[in-house]
């Protein structure tokens, strides 16, 4: 079996194997999806969508962002850590798409990777949920890892891994893979994977090695 085969494979017995997927960060239109994103990092998403839900009766718009007293921004995004940076983050990047951008989310690559606190991975996921584009495929931690166990990459970098998996994966089928192996990674295969609960044992490298 080759890497694409393998790679198919992966997501259909996931697929027959969760119901649903997540939860994810909840929202409402793109630039609600944007700010959970990047309040995401190091953070559960659980924990973004709690915050969130006061955050977004507050600012509106890029323009309520840009204008934050940031000692207050700090203050309602404390609890999804790294609160100083996240805080700088979210109004470095309100500013940019009010000034630059007329004040609506970007729907391209390039333009996304000028927001502050915007990684190729939030920016594939924003261009995949809200616009329909699969420009690349999103590599968070579980990805990361999970596709190491599988024997599908060695990268030593998130982005790395993406151009690999970008080529074996069916571009249609990126944001169903990034989202089934985050919540496989989560019930199954964590930092301690559960091999003999596994449904993918047969074809896991590591599933393998561990029988």
């Amino acid at each position: 079996m080759n890497k694409k085969q393998q790679a198919k494979e992966i997501l259909q017995l996931l697929k027959k194997e969760y119901k649903q997927t997540g939860p994810f960060i909840q929202w409402g239109n793109p630039l609600e999806l944007l700010i959970g994103i990047i309040l995401s990092a190091q953070c559960t998403d659980i924990r973004v969508n709690m915050v969130t839900r006061d955050l977004f009766k507050n600012y509106k718009t890029s323009e309520d962002y840009a204008n934050a007293n940031i000692e207050e921004l700090e203050k309602e995004v404390y609890s999804t850590g790294f609160y100083r940076s996240k805080a700088k983050a979210l109004k470095e990047t309100g500013r940019i798409i009010t000034e630059d951008f007329e004040g609506e989310v970007p729907d391209n690559l390039d333009d996304l990777l000028k927001l502050r606190g915007v990684s190729h991975k939030t920016a594939y996921l924003v261009l995949s949920k809200v616009y329909g584009k699969n420009d690349g495929l999103a590599v968070d931690t579980h990805v990361f890892r999970l596709a190491k166990r599988f024997g599908l990459s060695n990268a030593k970098s998130p982005i790395i891994m993406s151009r690999g998996l970008s080529e074996i994966v069916d571009p249609k089928k990126y944001l169903e893979w990034n989202e089934y192996l985050i919540t496989h990674g989560r019930a199954i295969c964590g930092r301690t994977p559960k091999c003999d609960e596994c449904v993918l044992n047969n074809i896991c490298k590591t599933g393998k090695i561990s029988k």
